[in-house]
């Protein structure tokens, strides 16, 4: 999820917790008992998560805005950022040369 969608389910769970708070005052119902209620209680965590929400990206967005920025400071002080490291060639020793069936064997009397 990206920021402006979980600003957008924020605006709207406060603005359903704030349309079932007014509708249940109409109705008489106590702040106490409103406090209470589930659906307030649902409605206010839902408004919770999105504040989470939008902390961790926020949090997100700082920690990359600071990365970007040592990147950056990495290559202007001439330091080649870090890749993928190559492997260097090993030089395999030199194979044996096999004996053929006839060298091996014993010549014949």
């Amino acid at each position: 999820m990206d920021k402006f969608h979980v600003e957008e389910q924020k605006k709207i769970a406060l603005k359903n917790l704030e349309a079932y708070r007014t509708l249940l005052k109409e109705k008489g119902i106590s702040s106490d008992e409103i406090k209470k209620n589930a659906v307030m209680r649902r409605l206010r965590a839902e408004a919770k998560k999105a504040d989470l929400r939008l902390a961790s990206i926020a949090d997100q967005e700082k920690q990359n805005q600071a990365l970007a920025q040592a990147k950056a400071e990495k290559l202007a002080a001439g330091k080649k950022p870090k890749g993928p490291k190559k492997e260097e060639k090993v030089e395999a020793p030199p194979k044996k040369e096999k004996k053929t069936k006839s060298e091996g064997k014993k010549p014949d009397k």
